[in-house]
């Protein structure tokens, strides 16, 4: 009868064990909405509470080693998570290689466009972002590749639609070597109240009828 129970427990252990072996993973952040991300290397990808593998790695999550806990925005991201079912990705535009973000599903599939300097993650289904507008203007005397930029705050609901333009934004520099990430101007508080710094650096406490 033991060697009967010790041939079983042989057997079961390689099927306990299955789909565990994922190795060299360097940090592993609590579970949120149900995935936990696992960080390899420099990639990212998440996990099941069963352990498996669900969005495999990638390098293109927003995250950052020195969080800025005063902001809502980008820098306050200290892991890759999901919140309202969305996560923060990035990308670079290509001509001005000036990083811009946007949101993939649980799915891993992107619904966001990377089309925002700043972002915030999303609340109760909203988050507010800076959209960047580029279109071609037309070619300089060097046969360089001349574009137009606009720059919008908006508030945006978790399918990318946006739901209110909070203000429009200029002074922002496309240019790699003058780039600085803009500052968000407003932050979403509830379904019925908006927050908006003012040009005196105050903040005004606005009315959303979502």
């Amino acid at each position: 009868m033991k060697k009967l129970v010790l041939l079983i427990s042989a057997f079961l252990l390689p099927i306990l064990l299955l789909g565990q072996n994922i190795t060299g993973i360097d940090q592993i952040t609590p579970f949120n909405e149900g995935l936990a991300a696992i960080k390899k290397g420099d990639s990212w990808g998440f996990i099941n509470p069963e352990g498996e593998l669900v969005i495999d790695f990638r390098n293109d999550l927003v995250w950052n080693e020195e969080v800025n806990k005063s902001e809502t925005d980008v820098s306050s991201i200290a892991y890759p998570r999901f919140v309202d079912g969305r996560c923060m990705i990035k990308s670079t535009l290509e001509e001005e290689g000036i990083i811009t973000y946007g949101f993939i599903d649980k799915n891993g599939s992107l619904v966001i466009e990377p089309e925002y300097l700043n972002l915030t993650e999303f609340k109760d289904g909203y988050a507010v972002g800076i959209l960047v507008t580029k279109s071609f203007r037309g070619k300089n005397n060097f046969q360089l590749n001349i574009y137009d930029f606009k720059f919008s705050e908006v508030l945006i609901d978790s399918k990318g639609d946006i739901m209110l333009l909070i203000n429009k934004r200029d002074g922002i520099s496309m240019s790699t070597r003058r780039y600085e990430r803009p500052s968000l101007m407003a932050k979403y508080l509830s379904r019925h109240s908006l927050a908006v710094k003012s040009t005196e650096n105050t903040w005004e406490i606005k009315p959303l009828n979502l």
